[in-house]
C-alpha cells in the first residue's frame, strides 16, 4: 500500500503530466530523492534510461550517457521534486515507539529530514541534535551536532559496520558521515529541575538556667558596716595621736547611737 500523502500524489500527477512520464516513474524518482535527503538520488527507471544518479549542483548520470536531453530531464525533474519536498510532506512518516509523535517534542522543528526504507533521520538546530530512527523498534539514536549547521542529508557507499546505512550530512565544515558524530549521552532532553533544598534552620540552643539571684545587702547591713568601719579608722587616728581619748570616745558613742 502506498504511503503517499495527498500533497505527494498531487505533485507527482502534475509532474508526470508535464514531463510526459508515468506516475509510477515519477513516484519512483520521488522516493529516490527522498532517500537521498533531497540532495541526491540513485534510481533505476526504464522510462529514464535505466540506472542513473542525480546530485544537486553536481553531475547527473543516466544510462544513455550521451543523451544530454535525458540528462536535463532527470536533472530538472529531481530538482523540482527536491524543491516540492522542502515545502510539503510527500510520504507518511513510519510509526515508531513515539506513536503519533514523529520525534520527541523537546527537539523542536527539524531543519532537514530524510528517509531510506523504514529508517528516517532529521536534524534539529535548536537542540543541536541529529536523530536517527532505524524503524525496527530500536530506540531512536540521538547525536550531538555541536557547532555544525547541517543543510541536508545524502547517501554514500557504506561498509558493513556502518549502522546508519552510509547516510552523511553536509554542513559549513564539509561532508560528514552520521557515524562520525558523538552520541548524546544525556539525550539532550531538558534537565529535570532538582528540588529546591529547604533552608537549614539552626536549632535554638536550650535556654540557659538563670543565675541564682545575688542577695542584696540590706540597708541596715550597709549602715552597720559603714559605722563600724568609721570607728576602726577613728581608733587608728587615736592610736596615731591625732585624736584624744575623749574625742575618740565621744565620736564612737555618737556613731553607735545610730545603730
Amino acid at each position: 500500500m502506498s504511503n503517499l500523502t495527498a500533497a505527494g500524489r498531487a505533485a507527482i500527477a502534475d509532474l508526470a503530466q508535464r514531463y510526459g512520464l508515468s506516475q509510477d516513474a515519477v513516484e519512483h524518482m520521488a522516493r529516490a530523492v527522498a532517500n537521498g535527503g533531497g540532495s541526491m538520488a540513485q534510481f533505476n527507471v526504464p522510462e529514464l534510461g535505466g540506472s542513473g544518479q542525480w546530485m544537486a549542483g553536481g553531475m547527473t548520470m543516466v544510462g544513455d550517457m550521451f543523451n544530454s536531453g535525458l540528462q536535463n530531464t532527470v536533472s530538472n525533474l529531481c530538482g523540482e521534486l527536491s524543491n516540492a519536498m522542502a515545502s510539503a510532506l510527500f510520504f507518511e512518516q513510519p510509526k515508531t515507539a513515539f506513536a503519533s509523535s514523529a520525534w520527541p517534542d523537546w527537539l523542536g522543528q527539524p531543519a532537514a529530514t530524510g528517509g531510506q526504507n523504514q529508517a528516517r533521520y532529521a536534524y534539529f538546530p535548536q537542540a543541536r541534535r541529529l536523530a536517527f530512527d532505524h524503524g525496527d523498534g530500536r530506540p531512536i539514536v540521538l547525536m550531538d551536532t555541536g557547532d555544525h549547521q547541517i543543510g541536508g542529508f545524502s547517501q554514500q557507499q557504506s561498509g558493513p559496520g556502518d549502522p546508519y546505512f552510509g547516510i552523511s550530512v553536509s554542513s559549513q565544515f564539509g561532508q560528514f558521515a552520521l557515524s562520525s558524530f558523538p552520541l548524546a549521552n544525556d539525550a539532550g532532553a531538558p534537565p529535570v529541575p532538582e528540588p529546591t533544598p529547604e533552608p537549614l534552620v539552626s536549632e535554638a540552643p536550650p535556654p540557659m538556667a538563670p543565675f541564682p539571684p545575688v542577695a542584696e545587702a540590706s540597708q541596715d547591713q550597709n549602715t552597720t558596716d559603714d559605722i563600724l568601719g568609721t570607728i576602726e579608722r577613728l581608733a587608728k587616728l587615736r592610736d596615731a595621736g591625732a585624736l584624744s581619748e575623749d574625742e575618740f570616745s565621744a565620736k564612737k558613742a555618737e556613731l553607735l547611737a545610730r545603730l
